[in-house]
């Protein structure tokens, strides 16, 4: 009786579009006709994952985010004990202090330093003087040990 209904599914399944390879079961998408493996028997439609995201991106398409518009100040400005932006302006803390306003200079923002990137052949010269050192200090450090005995 299952077996017979197995079968009547299969052929079901078989009449809706969709067919077996090596016992698994295939369906081609009705969009993309690409074929999409390990379909349920009891399907009579599928859409492939490239088709729903293809609907996805047409009924939610990407928003430009707005671009963050720049003051002209550094960062870390509100950090500042005192700062005084280009017109003028005098923060103190991130603060504005309006009746300052005009009556300092502007800050002078100094470029941050960049660290200079090391070789290959720096680096390995540092790690062999870190190995030098530390075979040192345990050479002295079993020479004081076998001294004591």
């Amino acid at each position: 009786m299952k077996q017979k209904q197995q079968q009547n599914k299969e052929r079901l399944f078989e009449m809706n579009g969709g067919y077996f390879i090596d016992g698994v079961a295939y369906m081609d998408c009705k969009i993309t006709g690409e074929p999409v493996k390990n379909v349920s028997t009891e399907a009579t439609s599928v859409i492939g994952s490239r088709a729903v995201l293809a609907r996805i991106q047409q009924m939610f398409p990407e928003q430009d985010k707005p671009k963050r518009v720049k003051t002209g100040r550094p960062s870390g400005w509100h950090f500042m004990n005192e700062f005084v932006d280009k017109d003028g302006n005098v923060f103190h803390k991130g603060k504005e202090q309006p009746d300052l306003k005009g009556t300092l200079p502007p800050t002078k923002i100094k470029p941050k330093k960049k660290a200079k990137r090391r070789s290959k052949e720096e680096i390995l010269l540092a790690r062999h003087e870190k190995k030098k050192k530390v075979l040192k200090k345990s050479k002295t450090k079993l020479q004081k040990k076998i001294a004591r005995r």
